[in-house]
This record gives structure tokens, sequence and C-alpha cells, in this order.
């Protein structure tokens, strides 16, 4: 441990997390560039006083160097759980952004320990969940036989004339969840829509057409 190998692992922590952090924040979520740095060069310095402790205070003893790595991994729960959040229409969002926080942070221990090589392939596969698997994600979602709809409609009537366009359109309804209206910043009655499709359909398709009823007042998938 000399000073050319801690700068090195705490500049290549802050270099592979700030794109990270830069990726989230050009996508307008909850933690973005300095959250992602801090967080892994605070799981960096974590184990970086580990070694430390190892190799000049406690060398009468055989101290355990992963116990403040193991401290960083339970702690860091707190603070992907604030980005996380469930929105009117009954949608968690965040999730990604609180795993990519939890993972800078093991890729943070990682460079701290010096195993560059986990750590560069870890940076790797993390953009890579970020920019490349979305677009896979996505295309299984909008093949799947699986649909959750949210709806806004003008009157709790108009229930009954949407479930009919549904099965018109070759959909079985599983379930129907009425929003309540307390929870929704409009007065406009809402609710949830579990499809499931007998054939396998476009979503965007899907949506469109309904969309086109005028009783529909608002419609997206979650």
């Amino acid at each position: 441990m000399n000073l050319f190998s801690v700068l090195f692992r705490m500049f290549l922590a802050v270099i592979c997390s700030g794109i990270l952090g830069l990726d989230r924040e050009n996508k307008n979520r909850p933690a973005g560039f300095r959250t992602y740095m801090l967080v892994s060069l605070g799981a960096c310095l974590t184990m970086l006083l580990g070694q430390y402790e190892y190799y000049y205070i406690d060398s009468m003893t055989t101290p355990d160097v992963s116990r403040f790595g193991a401290q960083v991994i339970s702690g860091i729960g707190f603070l992907g759980a604030g980005t996380i959040i469930v929105t009117t229409q009954q949608a968690v969002k965040g999730l990604t952004t609180a795993a990519g926080l939890w993972a800078s942070a093991c890729m943070g221990l990682a460079v701290g320990a010096g195993n560059y090589r986990c750590a560069l392939l870890g940076f790797v596969l993390i953009i890579a969940s970020f920019e490349l698997f979305p677009g896979i994600d996505k295309y299984f979602l909008n093949n799947s036989r699986h649909m959750n709809l949210y709806i806004e409609f003008d009157e709790l009537i108009h229930i009954h004339h949407i479930l009919t366009e549904i099965r018109q359109l070759n959909i079985q309804v599983r379930e129907v969840d009425i929003i309540d209206e307390k929870k929704i910043f409009s007065n406009r009655p809402a609710g949830i829509f579990y499809l499931r499709l007998l054939k396998r359909q476009n979503h965007e398709q899907i949506v469109v057409t309904l969309a086109d009823l005028e009783y529909i007042l608002q419609i997206e998938e979650i």
C-alpha cells in the first residue's frame, strides 16, 4: 500500500462510478453523478481502511479485513431504499437506480481491494445493464402474454364498455383494481386492468387502440 496505489484506486473508483452516475442523471433518475461517485469512493475508502488495519495496526493478530466491506454492502440499503417510489398508478420506480447504487458500492470495494480486473469487468456489465439491456427487456415485455394497464375514464359506468372492448381484442381480463380517488390527483375514476393476451400482440398497438375510445381520458402500460 503506497501513495500511488491508494490514489490510483480512489481515482478509478471515482471515474467508473461517475460514468454510471452520468448515465442515470441523463435519464433524470433520483441518484446521479455525484451520488454514484460518493458511494463508490466511500466503499473504496472503507476497503482501504480495512487493508490498512491489517498491514499496519493489527500486525500481532489476524483481523478480518472483510468486515468493513460487509458493513458497506448492508448499509448501502438505506440509500437505495430512498430512491424507490410507488406512483399513483401503483407502478414501482427506482429499482434499477437502487440496484445500481448497490452494485456501484460493490465495485468500489473491488477497486479498494486492488482487484482491478473484477472491478473493471463489473463496471462494463453495470453500464451494459443501463444502456444495452433495457432494449432487450423492452422487447420481451412488449411481446409478453401478460399486460397491466392504468386507465382513467369519465365515469365508473364506462368500465363495462372498456371490458367489452378489451375482450374484443382477444384479451382476457384477469382482474380490475379500482383506485381510490384520494390516491390520485385528478377526480376522475381510474383503475388498473390486469390482462392476459390469448395470442401474442404488440402492446403499444393495444394501448393506441384503446386510447381512441372517447370515454378513456388517459391510458398507459405499467
